[in-house]
């Protein structure tokens, strides 16, 4: 049976994605997690692998168009299933996100994988025998127990909020579950009759598992029918959970979000990322010619509109006639070494959503900043003493960072208020310290995070440190692992400045910036008193924090805290 392949859900705030890149061709092999296509979302730009090795079938939906999560992009077929193929070349000429495994070949999917809870609501047909819609009883639709996280296994059901014979519409809460994490109404993904329930109140299953059944037998038909998704297990090779993509067992066709299904004399077929674009350029976009499925406006149409906007012509949509192509390709549109002078460059998804977040963080939090030097000469003496028998010893660079996060996250067990968050009216002072690490990149900025960071080492975090920026550099981060920081370290310092004042990364109380480490003249007072002028490593470290939960004397006492820990460095570092 051909695996679907479906926009991946890369985080659980995350609703939509856009296709970006194809990396492969409609009739090209492809092996089970080899990029396939890339996406970007509000959160991170990623590569997308395979969920399968076989033949690139059919690609359904075409490069710069924004989608939601679930909807099915593509179709793999296997090397025993392989026959005429079933894409539109000119959809695509290649692709790139997280792993994910090989769904399972029967509608009812094991209890051991994992299921996002938006798997519920992608639209599919119900006609076709391999279906989550024709596999349930008479032809109903199976609901599973949602996964409500990325290290959620099961679900206790605790309560039916309707019974066997009653009609339920679509995304009306149908069940309540509890889990380790969240408490949480479950709505239904169809309209139809509740036909069955299989799970009693206060049992605990494992996710994916089928609770219930809707619209069986003679019962009324289900106005929007799921996908009958299979949930796809943990990323292969990185060691923790990608952002659970899942796969379908049907090759029912993809909805696409928004405006998708609109027919000629309807509005026009975009995506809210194109519409945001059209609004902010001033852009009509019934001037806009669209190589999309059936017209539709992508993300390059767009993008190639603005680059020379005297070539379109005046674009006549009853005929399609008028103006240049887009090209195919959203890299192919963007690309450009340096933007000409006076040219209106729209900002890419990730730095639209980078801009958004500082100004809300900014109206959030009163920021305040302190600064404060450190003598680092003490570790720089180490470093230099210990960096070529450390990296030969352990296979990482001794750096300055694996110094820093270990003094504060020493110094952050002392001072939890620095660690918590503003909830309300309340104060959440977090179980555990998450450091997220600033990482620029050549397209924006994202912030991995290292978990339970209070129960790793020295040498743990110095190998935590390289790996995560290492990924975040390659697209190869799972969602988990840019969420639920509680404090957050950017090294500008890095570029020569002497310090900075950042803007605190949400929900967060505080964020440490590292300023430029330099050799500086200071006064140095020996044990006898005497005063001298001496050579010595000194950086400057700010700390922007949230006023409304943190005082200037909170501020204050942690970073002397924190200063003395680094200049008096005592730590065995492995």
């Amino acid at each position: 049976m051909p695996t679907d392949v479906v926009m991946p859900q890369m985080g659980e705030s995350i609703t939509e994605g856009t296709l970006t890149k194809w990396l492969k061709k409609v009739g090209d092999t492809v092996q089970r997690d080899e990029p396939l296509f890339e996406i970007s979302t509000d959160k991170v730009d990623a590569e997308i692998p395979s969920p399968a090795a076989g033949t690139l079938e059919e690609i359904k939906i075409a490069e710069g168009a924004t989608v939601q999560i679930n909807t099915v992009v593509a179709v793999i077929a296997h090397p025993s299933e392989q026959g005429p193929l079933a894409g539109d070349p000119g959809i695509g000429d290649g692709v790139g996100g997280a792993a994910v495994a090989d769904a399972p070949e029967t509608a009812g999917a094991p209890a051991d994988d994992s299921v996002t809870p938006a798997a519920i609501d992608s639209p599919a047909t119900d006609d076709e025998p391999g279906s989550a819609a024709a596999a349930g009883s008479g032809g109903g639709t199976e609901v599973p127990m949602p996964q409500m996280g990325e290290s959620i296994t099961e679900g206790t059901l605790t309560k039916w909020l309707k019974k066997v014979g009653e009609t339920v519409e679509r995304d009306e809460p149908l069940f309540e579950i509890s889990t380790d994490k969240v408490d949480a109404e479950i709505p239904s993904p169809v309209a139809g009759l509740l036909t069955e329930i299989k799970v009693q109140e206060g049992s605990t299953v494992a996710i994916n598992t089928i609770v219930a059944v809707i619209g069986g037998g003679g019962a009324a038909a289900p106005t929007a029918p799921p996908q009958g998704l299979k949930p796809a297990s943990k990323a292969a090779g990185y060691g923790t959970a990608e952002a659970a993509p899942l796969t379908k067992t049907s090759a029912a066709a993809a909805s696409v979000v928004e405006g998708s299904a609109a027919s000629a004399g309807e509005r026009l077929r975009s995506s809210p990322l194109v519409r945001k674009i059209a609004k902010d350029n001033n852009v009509d976009l019934s001037q806009v010619a669209g190589t999309g499925a059936s017209g539709r406006i992508t993300k390059a149409d767009i993008l190639s509109h603005l680059e020379k906007p005297a070539a379109q012509g005046t674009w006549n949509r009853e005929q399609g006639t008028g103006g240049a192509q887009a090209p195919t390709s959203v890299a192919a549109a963007a690309a450009k070494a340096v933007p000409a002078p006076g040219e209106l460059v729209p900002m890419t998804k990730m730095r639209s959503i980078i801009a958004r977040r500082m100004v809300e963080s900014k109206q959030t939090s009163p920021h305040v900043h302190t600064v404060f030097k450190v003598d680092m000469t003490r570790i720089v003496r180490l470093r230099e003493k210990e960096k070529a028998k450390y990296e030969q010893r352990n296979g990482v660079k001794l750096t300055y960072m694996p110094f820093i996060t270990r003094a504060a996250i020493v110094t952050l067990r002392k001072h939890p208020i620095v660690n918590g968050s503003v909830e309300g009216e309340a104060i959440r002072y977090n179980k555990n310290i998450n450091i997220g690490i600033a990482v620029a990149l050549d397209w924006g900025l994202i912030v991995p995070v290292i978990k339970q960071a209070e129960e790793k080492n020295f040498l743990g975090i110095a190998r935590a440190i390289v790996d995560v920026a290492e990924r975040a550099r390659n697209k190869k981060l799972a969602a988990d692992e840019i969420s639920g920081g509680t404090f957050t370290l950017t090294n500008s310092g890095i570029f020569g400045e002497q310090f900075g004042l950042p803007i605190i990364n949400q929900p967060q109380a505080a964020i440490l910036g590292i300023g430029g480490l330099n050799k500086e003249a200071e006064v140095v007072t020996d044990k006898d008193g005497n005063d001298s002028i001496a050579i010595r490593s000194i950086q400057r470290f700010s700390l922007g924090f949230d006023h409304r939960i943190v005082d200037g004397a909170d501020a204050g006492k942690f970073m002397s805290d924190f200063k003395a820990y680094l200049e008096g460095w005592s730590e065995d570092i492995g």
